[in-house]
């Protein structure tokens, strides 16, 4: 007899789902809400996708956020026959075009469009929501990111998109400057005690760890470490002169106290470190750090010096990149740390902001701002009348520096403190945090050419506007 027939393949589940969009709820703040998605057949589903529709004459890349269902259950969001999906990086006071992807075991997808309708935002710093353009960013642009934040003293980070627009706020009274993104989400030192606290972009906000005793507070930035983050921190006996790094189950395993570090070296090679590490006073002012895994050191900002680079495990100094100008270059131990920069090349002054790029050069915004916390009479270095992005490949063999490439804005802007510059792709970051004499905080995208695609500003509230502005891939964000 013939061969029995093969049973009909069941229909993909896509195709036969119950899922509904049952509703939704606002969140926090007008950029966030809450989706309710119904129906016994979400227990198929491993994944869930919104995306956002920009709106008309946008030309930043649509939000897209990916959860996988685990992640979800994990925050809390899933319930027997139901998901809360928080939606973020909504335009408030607008009627927002969400579609939702809803990715099944089987391979089938389902999707569900719907629209969000936010309430207006105002920001009460009166900041946010006015920017003023210099350049706005043209149909057709290249840039290699579309979303980033400032890290604001007045709150949490505000996320705008290329096109100036605010994307995400948290509902969080307490500065974050001290802070980086990571994991989706922001860890910020109090510059008021010891604890880290951890922001979500659903607006959630938990405390995540805490400085050991005899720290006060945190200051200037974080940044991602060997193993855990790089935090700055001020002491009972040290003002701006330790770093520590540490990590949520591990906490503050790390710690660097530079005004041990430098006294040691110069007390090596007999000379007086008192007249150089002078506590209480200001005498270091670190305000960046980034680990290089190259030669598993610590590169360190001192602003009011150089750019040191220590030894990870025993902080041994192995060369400083600043202006012999300064009242450092006084001390022959710290001379003889000194790379030799190539003729034409900006020193590093004032700098903040460090970073290792793709190509393995070290970037850095170079606000050209003199030594402030130096005794009476001492040399204060160099005062340039511009800030500049400076990138350079430094050859510890030889103890030589060249500055590869720069970007200066035609000398014509000039942000005296804090700032920042970040590599995203090909494409850079700028925030000069106090241009035009203090009055603006102006936000810069370059493409691959170093050519300004858009250009806008708010007014400067000393550092508190935009401290520094970093990436966040609201295009591409995934939870898992």
């Amino acid at each position: 007899p013939p061969p029995s027939p093969a049973p009909p393949s069941p229909p993909p589940s896509a195709e036969t789902s119950d899922i509904e969009w049952e509703g939704s709820e606002p969140g926090l703040t007008p950029f966030i809400s809450l989706v309710h998605l119904s129906g016994q057949d979400l227990d198929a589903v491993q994944s869930i996708s919104y995306s956002i529709a920009p709106k008309p004459g946008s030309v930043s890349k649509p939000v897209r956020v990916t959860y996988t269902v685990e992640a979800l259950d994990d925050r809390g969001r899933v319930m027997s026959g139901e998901v809360l999906l928080p939606v973020f990086g909504l335009y408030s006071s607008y009627e927002n075009s969400v579609s939702i992807d809803l990715n099944f075991d089987d391979g089938s997808t389902q999707n569900i469009t719907d629209t969000l309708t936010t309430a207006t935002y105002t920001d009460p710093n009166g900041v946010y929501d006015v920017p003023v353009f210099v350049k706005q960013r043209e149909a057709g642009s290249s840039l290699d990111f579309d979303f980033f934040a400032m890290k604001s003293g007045f709150g949490t980070p505000v996320i705008v998109d290329t096109d100036g627009t605010i994307r995400w706020v948290g509902a969080i009274d307490r500065s974050h400057i001290s802070s980086v993104f990571a994991d989706n989400g922001f860890l910020a030192g109090s510059q008021g005690a010891r604890i880290v606290w951890r922001a979500e972009l659903d607006g959630t906000e938990t405390r995540w760890s805490s400085a050991p005793a005899g720290y006060r507070r945190f200051h200037h930035n974080m940044e991602a470490g060997k193993t855990g983050f790089l935090g700055e921190l001020t002491s009972a006996a040290h003002v701006q002169s330790t770093i520590a790094e540490f990590s949520q189950s591990g906490g503050f395993y790390k710690i660097w106290d530079f005004a041990t570090i430098v006294s040691d070296h110069l007390k090596s090679a007999g000379e007086d470190p008192s007249l150089l590490v002078r506590p209480p006073n200001d005498w270091f002012h670190t305000n960046s750090a980034v680990y290089d895994p190259r030669d598993d050191s610590l590169i360190v900002s001192s602003r009011e010096h150089f750019v040191m680079n220590v030894d990870y495990d025993t902080g041994a100094i192995r060369w400083v990149l600043g202006d012999p100008t300064k009242y450092w270059w006084q001390f022959p131990s710290l001379r003889a740390k000194a790379l030799k920069l190539d003729s034409g090349g900006l020193y590093p002054i004032g700098q903040h902001a460090l970073s290792i790029t793709r190509d393995g050069l070290l970037m850095l915004f170079n606000s050209g701002t003199p030594s402030e916390h130096q005794p009476a009479g001492a040399p204060i270095g160099e005062r340039r009348a511009y800030s500049a992005v400076s990138a350079y490949r430094i050859d510890a063999a030889t103890m030589t520096a060249t500055e590869v490439w720069r970007f200066d804005y035609g000398q014509s802007l000039f942000s005296d403190h804090c700032s920042s510059a970040y590599e995203v792709g090909q494409s850079i970051l700028i925030s000069y945090a106090r241009a035009n004499d203090r009055l603006h905080a102006r936000l810069v995208g370059l493409n691959s050419q170093r050519e300004v695609v858009f250009d806008f500003q708010y007014d400067a509230r000393g550092c508190n506007t935009s401290w520094n502005a970093v990436p966040v891939p609201l295009e591409n964000m995934s939870f898992r």
